[in-house]
C-alpha cells in the first residue's frame, strides 16, 4: 500500500546570508566521521571550516560506550569480522565495502593510538579485546572501560586543536547545500548563534562539502542519542536532490535505561559489552528468556535482542526487562559511566536488576554514498552516520560504528585531494520560497513515530503515521532553530515512513508484523529522494553484492541497473 505524505521544501525558510566565508573544504560535523575527515584533509594541505551545531564534544561519539570493532588479536582475521558483520546485515551489505572496512580498520585504529587516544590495556600493555552482540571474536577496543566515545572524541579534539588552519565554527545549524551552476557542491548556508559580524543566517563557500552530522533518533520519543540527533545531514541532502538508501533500517538499542527521568528524549546506553561480560537479560519473574531464541542468546544482533525484548514487554504489558549483572565481578570499575547512571537513580548494579527497554539507536542507512563517500550530487561526501555506505546492510554489528567513520573519513580525505577543483560560484536561488513547520511539530512527530514506526510497524501503524506526518506538514512556522530542526525531523520521518511502508517484510532491524518473514523479493535497496513537487519517491534496487554506483536514481520502470517499479 502506498502512504499518503506530505510535501516537503526543496529549501529552508530562512534569511538571506548575511555573511560569506570561503575555505577549500567545510566539513559539517565534529564527531568521530567529522573530525577525523578534517585531520585529513589538513595532511594534503587543504583549508578546512568545520562547522558543529553545539559544540565540539556535543554529537554522538562521545556518548559511544562500547569500543571500536577492528582486528587486532593475532588469532582474528579480517574474514572473520567480515563474516560477522554480513551476517548481522541480513543480505543487504555491500560485500566490498565490507572488505574495505574490515582490511583498513585496523590500520585507522592504530591512526587513532598516534593521535593520543588511550584505550584500555592489559597487564602486559596489550589492547584489551571483549565481545559484542554478533561478533564471534574479542575484537572491541575500548576505553575507560565503557567510556570509549568520550575518549576518541578527547584525542581528535586535542588533535584538532593543535592546527590552526582548522577553523572551528560551534553552535552553528546547518540549513542548506549551495550549488554552481554545473550543479556541483560549492558550499552551505548556515545559521550562527554567536556575537558579533557571525550572528545569523551566513554562507560557507567551499570546494567540497563533507556531511558528517550524525543521526536522527530524535524523530522516536526514546533515544540513545543526543537532542541535536534531529537528521539534519539527511534531510539537506533530500532537499538539494541527493539520494538516500536503507532508511528504514533504524536500529533500536536493546538495552536503553529505563530510570530516571522517563520524560527525557534521550536515554542512557547500556553498553552491549556488559552482556559480552556476561550480563544476562530476565523477565519480570527473573526468567532468562534468550536462551534458545539464538545460539549467541544475549549477544545475538541487536535486532534479534530487541525483537525478543518488546515480545515480553507486549505479552507482560511492562514497560521494560531487566538486565543482571549482579554475578559479575567489579562492575563499578570495568563500567564506570553505567554504574553512575544507575545509581543516580538509586540503583545499583551490583545489587540491583537494571531495568532496560529498546530505544532508537543508529541509522543504518543514510545518504547514499560510493565507496570514496562520494553521494550523487558531484562535490557533496557523507560519512559517518549520515552516510549509508552500504556497511551496515539491514542491521548494524555492533562497535562497527565508530570504525566506520575512522575508514570512510580517510577515504573521503584521499579523493578529495585527489581532484578538488576550483571555488564555484553559487547558483542563483530559485524563487519558490522555502518555508518550515511550526517547532511545536516535535513532540506529536516523535510520539506519532514511536507508535507506528518503531520497533514494531505494519501497514495500518504505518497509515496512522503517516496521516500524522501530513497534518504536522500543514503547519508554519518563524524561522529560528526549533523550527529549522522540526522540518528536518518532518522530512526524514516521512522518508523513512516511505519506506518501511514500501519493504513488505521483516528484515535486520526493519519488523513488519503484517510480513513476519524475509523475502528474497526484498533482497535489495529502496532508494528515497524528493521529487519536483516536495513528495517522497521511491525507486529499487536490486542485490547487495559490488560496489554501488553514486549515481542518483529517481523515478520507476526497470532498467539496466536492476531496478524495478514500485
Amino acid at each position: 500500500m502506498d502512504v499518503a505524505l506530505p510535501v516537503l521544501p526543496h529549501r529552508l525558510g530562512a534569511p538571506d546570508p548575511g555573511w560569506y566565508e570561503t575555505t577549500d573544504v567545510v566539513v559539517v560535523g565534529s564527531g568521530i566521521a567529522g573530525l577525523t575527515a578534517a585531520l585529513h584533509l589538513r595532511e594534503a594541505g587543504l583549508h578546512v571550516t568545520v562547522v558543529t551545531k553545539v559544540n565540539i564534544d556535543d554529537g554522538s561519539t562521545r556518548w559511544a560506550q562500547g569500543g571500536i570493532a577492528a582486528v587486532l588479536d593475532p588469532l582474528d582475521t579480517p574474514a572473520a569480522h567480515a563474516a560477522d558483520t554480513l551476517v548481522a546485515g541480513v543480505g543487504l551489505c555491500d560485500p566490498a565495502a565490507v572488505d574495505v572496512l574490515v582490511e583498513e580498520g585496523p590500520l585507522r585504529v592504530r591512526e587513532l593510538i598516534r593521535l593520543g587516544a588511550e584505550f584500555d590495556r592489559n597487564a602486559d600493555g596489550s589492547l584489551m579485546l571483549t565481545r559484542e552482540g554478533g561478533h564471534r571474536a574479542n575484537r572491541i577496543v575500548h576505553a575507560g572501560g565503557d567510556a570509549t566515545g568520550a575518549e576518541v572524541q578527547r584525542a581528535l579534539h586535542a588533535a584538532v586543536g593543535r592546527d590552526p588552519w582548522i577553523r572551528l565554527v560551534e553552535h552553528a545549524l546547518v540549513l542548506d547545500l549551495l550549488r554552481a551552476a554545473d550543479g556541483r557542491a560549492c558550499g552551505i548556508t548556515l545559521h550562527v548563534l554567536g556575537e558579533g559580524s557571525e550572528d545569523g543566517v551566513g554562507a560557507i563557500l567551499s570546494r567540497a562539502v563533507v556531511l558528517a552530522t550524525g543521526g536522527m533518533g530524535q524523530m522516536f520519543a526514546a533515544t540513545t542519542n543526543p537532542s541535536v540527533s534531529t537528521g539534519d545531514g539527511v534531510a539537506l541532502a533530500l532537499r538539494a536532490g541527493a539520494v538516500v538508501t536503507d532508511v528504514e533500517f533504524v536500529q533500536f538499542h536493546p538495552t536503553s535505561f529505563v530510570g530516571g527521568d522517563i520524560h527525557e528524549t534521550q536515554r542512557p546506553l547500556i553498553s552491549e559489552a556488559l552482556r559480552g561480560e556476561g550480563a544476562y537479560l530476565v523477565d519480570g519473574d527473573g526468567e532468562r528468556f534468550m536462551v534458545g531464541q539464538h545460539e549467541l542468546a544475549e549477544l545475538a544482533p541487536r535486532d534479534v535482542v530487541a525483537k525478543a525484548i518488546h515480545r515480553v514487554m507486549l505479552a507482560t504489558g511492562a514497560d521494560h526487562v531487566y538486565l543482571d549483572a549482579r554475578h559479575l565481578p567489579d562492575v563499578p570499575h570495568r563500567f564506570p559511566t553505567i554504574t553512575a547512571a544507575c545509581l543516580a537513580a538509586n540503583i545499583d548494579p551490583t545489587v540491583d536488576l537494571i531495568p532496560v527497554a529498546p530505544a532508537a539507536h543508529y541509522a543504518s542507512g543514510g545518504v547514499r554514498t560510493d565507496l570514496r563517500g562520494r553521494t550523487s550530487i558531484p562535490g557533496l561526501y557523507a560519512c559517518g552516520e549520515v552516510a549509508c555506505t552500504g556497511v551496515h546492510g539491514a542491521n548494524r554489528l555492533a562497535s562497527n560504528s565508530l570504525l566506520e567513520g575512522l575508514v570512510f573519513a580517510r577515504r573521503i580525505a584521499e579523493d578529495i585531494a585527489h581532484d578538488l577543483p576550483p571555488q564555484a560560484e553559487p547558483a542563483p536561488v530559485e524563487s519558490t520560497p522555502g518555508w518550515v513547520v511550526g517547532e511545536e511539530a516535535r513532540v506529536p512527530l516523535q510520539d506519532a513515530m514511536t507508535r507506528g514506526a518503531g520497533v514494531l510497524r505494519s501497514a495500518n501503524s504505518l497509515a496512522v503515521a503517516a496521516k500524522e506526518l501530513t497534518r504536522l506538514g500543514g503547519t508554519r512556522g518563524t524561522p529560528r532553530t526549533a523550527s529549522w530542526e522540526a522540518t528536518n525531523l518532518l522530512t526524514v520521518a516521512s522518508a523513512l515512513v516511505a519506506a518501511a511502508d514500501r519493504r513488505e517484510e521483516t528484515r535486520g532491524c526493519h519488523w513488519r508484523e503484517d510480513f513476519p518473514s524475509a523475502s528474497d523479493e526484498w533482497r535489495g535497496h529502496l532508494l528515497g529522494a524528493i521529487g519536483p513537487d516536495g513528495e517522497v519517491s521511491e525507486s529499487w534496487e536490486d542485490g547487495a553484492a559490488g560496489e554501488r554506483p553514486a549515481e542518483a536514481v529517481h523515478g520507476g520502470g526497470r532498467d539496466g541497473a536492476g531496478r524495478k517499479a514500485l
